[in-house]
């Protein structure tokens, strides 16, 4: 996705077309699925609702002005802790903010919304989920290559937004949180890229916690696909169901005080560690 610093360079709004995805990812044997098949991803992923959104209320907005209709449409009441107390970015300190990631869409939109209001839209998105593929997001997003893949593309994504003078806004568990054996919601473990670049680019660490949790049936679907070792992510496709659910919930987001990023050069734990004991503290916040 090419970076646009001007909503109006937009043509267009991202829409939902599951026809045309199914014929981008199976090519010609995409006439052999079945038409309920394809109904059943339309309704799955909301594809009538999601569209009259993008092409009706959100049409024509991007970056925090989309944000900011998303959560309106979403109808999300937030309590918010410690955003206030957070520094400036006051003689050109930006921060790694990284919070857990219950929900895997919505968060992420709302989390947006309170750090771009905070700091006058210098902020950028890492996550490896919807939210790349959202046009209104474009100006928040790091510019990836059009002909790649995302995947092989994300190194290259992390250092063109550590380089940047914006805070970068991070997932580290990469996807939403699951149901664990006692019954708790929690993230998988944190990958440790936000520990090693925050210390390579002198960025103190903001942990987050953003209340909230999907349906059984979301958790009862990943733990079927984790315990056969499917390589297809089946409960990514009811992320969009599962934001749908929560419409109208209230939710809880603390934002805690930065770490210094000095802590982490201590070598008593290694980045892994250290990303670990971040995840540890943001649930105790």
């Amino acid at each position: 996705m090419e970076q646009q610093e001007n909503g109006a360079e937009h043509e267009v709004q991202q829409k939902i077309d599951v026809d045309q995805i199914l014929r981008d990812k199976a090519g010609k044997k995409a006439k052999f699925i079945p038409w309920f098949v394809k109904r059943w991803l339309k309704k799955t992923l909301h594809q009538d609702e999601v569209n009259k959104f993008l092409l009706g209320r959100a049409e024509g907005k991007y970056g925090v002005d989309f944000l900011d209709e998303c959560v309106d449409y979403l109808e999300m009441d937030m309590e918010v802790k410690g955003l206030e107390e957070l520094p400036s970015n006051e003689g050109g300190r930006y921060f790694t903010i990284v919070s857990n990631h219950p929900l895997g869409g919505a968060d992420g939109v709302a989390l947006g919304k309170l750090i771009c209001h905070k700091y006058d839209s210098k902020m950028k998105y890492l996550v490896n989920d919807v939210l790349m593929n959202l046009k209104g997001l474009a100006p928040l997003c790091v510019p990836i290559n059009k002909t790649g893949s995302q995947s092989r593309d994300f190194p290259r994504m992390v250092e063109a937004a550590f380089q940047g003078e914006n805070n970068v806004l991070m997932f580290p568990a990469g996807l939403c949180s699951r149901k664990q054996d006692d019954g708790t919601i929690r993230d998988l473990p944190w990958k440790k890229t936000f520990i090693t670049k925050s210390i390579q680019y002198q960025r103190d660490v903001i942990p987050v916690h953003f209340s909230g949790h999907n349906s059984d049936k979301f958790y009862n679907i990943a733990r079927f696909c984790q315990k056969h070792k499917l390589k297809v992510n089946l409960a990514m496709l009811y992320l969009v169901d599962e934001m749908y659910k929560n419409v109208g919930k209230h939710f809880t987001v603390v934002f805690g005080k930065p770490i210094p990023w000095q802590t982490f050069t201590d070598k008593s734990r290694t980045p892994a560690q250290w990303a670990q004991w971040v995840q540890d503290l943001v649930y105790e916040l």
